[in-house]
């Protein structure tokens, strides 16, 4: 999985990029190599809201793309909250993958005869 931090109003440091590839590895694990991962982390400048550092994370995977959004008072809680999130979409997309993959499969017939052969003559000359 490729990931790419950006950051608006925010300096990405080396610290906060290991966080990310730290926090989103459970995820890597369980997505094609092929998934683009785009971690976006801002400062919002409204003094009012306490909750000013946000991340989002947009991963984009083989015809599907999912997306988060959290916001906190630290960034780095801000990246937790989104890696959960994210291995959360990810675990149940790939569990709907899953259960279409198996619905579509034939199911194998368990426990079947084939119907026994009528003995020579028909079933009425058995008698």
């Amino acid at each position: 999985m490729q990931i790419e931090v950006k950051g608006r109003n925010v300096t990405v440091t080396d610290e906060l990029r290991e966080c990310v590839q730290r926090r989103f590895e459970k995820v890597g694990k369980q997505v094609s190599s092929l998934a683009v991962l785009e971690v976006e982390l801002s400062e919002e400048r409204n003094p009012a809201n306490p909750d000013s550092h946000v991340a989002e994370a947009t991963l984009h995977l083989k015809g599907v793309t999912l997306r988060a959004r959290e916001a906190s008072r630290d960034a780095k809680h801000s990246i937790n909250l989104i890696s959960d999130e994210m291995a959360r979409q990810v675990k149940r997309h790939r569990d709907k993958r899953r259960g279409r993959r198996e619905a579509r499969a034939p199911e194998p017939a368990v426990g079947f005869e084939p119907p026994m052969a009528e003995p020579p003559g028909g079933a009425a000359a058995a008698y």
